[in-house]
């Protein structure tokens, strides 16, 4: 089966869970903790198989990430001079 194939066949088994899930919940309390984490996971799956889709169908020149140009300059020191070097302590203080 091709790619698209595969999706489309995930694509029913999600709807078919979506449905029995429905059924579920007119069954037993829908209100639960344990069925509101079920409908959770089964729609967070649902999108997961989406994004899948979208970027199978994206071309490959698209998917490429943006390269950012980052400069060679020096950073303005006082941008930083409210802050604490992480583990080392304040710059006019010594360390214990």
């Amino acid at each position: 089966m091709s790619v698209h194939d595969e999706l489309t066949s995930v694509q029913r088994c999600l709807e078919d869970l979506n449905r029995s899930l429905g059924r579920l919940e007119k069954q037993i309390d829908s209100r639960g903790l344990e069925m509101r984490r079920v409908r959770t996971d089964a729609d967070h799956l649902r999108e997961s198989v989406s994004l899948l889709r979208d970027s199978v169908n994206t071309p490959a020149a698209e998917r490429k990430p943006e390269l950012v140009t980052i400069s060679d300059a020096p950073y303005d020191f006082n941008l930083w001079t409210d802050s604490d070097d992480e583990g080392l302590g304040a710059r006019d203080r010594h360390a214990p």
